[in-house]
C-alpha cells in the first residue's frame, strides 16, 4: 500500500475517519464530469501505518488494467498486507455507478470488513 503521504494520482482524494484506527479514502479522476478511474477503500491504522482492509478500483489505463465498464466491479480483499481475493460484487457498470456503488456497499458492509480485518490480525478494539 502506498503510505499516507504518498502522492496521488487523482484530480479529487477525501479522507474521512469512520472511527478510531478506521477511515475511509476515495480519490477519482474525471473529464468533463465522467469518472475516468477511482478508488474506494477501507483503511485501518496498524503496526504504525494505514493497511487497506478492502478495496474497489477503476483504472482502464493503469498498472492492474480494471476496466468497471467491461469486467464489473470487483472488491480486493486484503490481509496481511496482501490481496487474498477479488471477490465481483456488481456486473459491469458506467465508472460514474460503480464509484457511487462502491461508496454505498462500504457505507451498508464496513462494519462487517473492519470486524474480519481485526479478526484475523488479533486486534482488540480496547486497545
Amino acid at each position: 500500500m502506498r503510505g499516507e503521504d504518498s502522492p496521488r494520482d487523482y484530480d479529487r482524494e477525501f479522507t474521512t475517519p469512520l472511527e478510531f484506527r478506521v477511515r475511509r479514502r476515495i480519490g477519482y479522476s474525471h473529464d468533463h464530469g465522467m469518472v475516468t478511474r477511482f478508488v474506494v477503500q477501507l483503511e485501518y491504522r496498524f503496526d504504525d501505518g494505514w493497511r487497506e482492509v478492502v478495496r474497489f478500483d477503476h483504472d482502464p489505463e493503469g498498472e492492474q488494467d480494471h476496466d468497471v465498464t467491461v469486467e464489473g466491479v470487483h472488491m480486493d480483499v486484503y490481509r496481511d498486507g496482501e490481496k487474498i481475493r477479488s471477490p465481483e460484487i456488481f456486473p459491469p457498470m458506467p465508472a460514474n455507478d460503480a464509484l457511487t456503488s462502491a461508496e454505498e456497499h462500504l457505507t451498508q458492509h464496513g462494519e462487517r470488513y473492519i470486524k474480519r480485518f481485526e479478526e484475523w490480525h488479533d486486534i482488540r478494539r480496547n486497545r
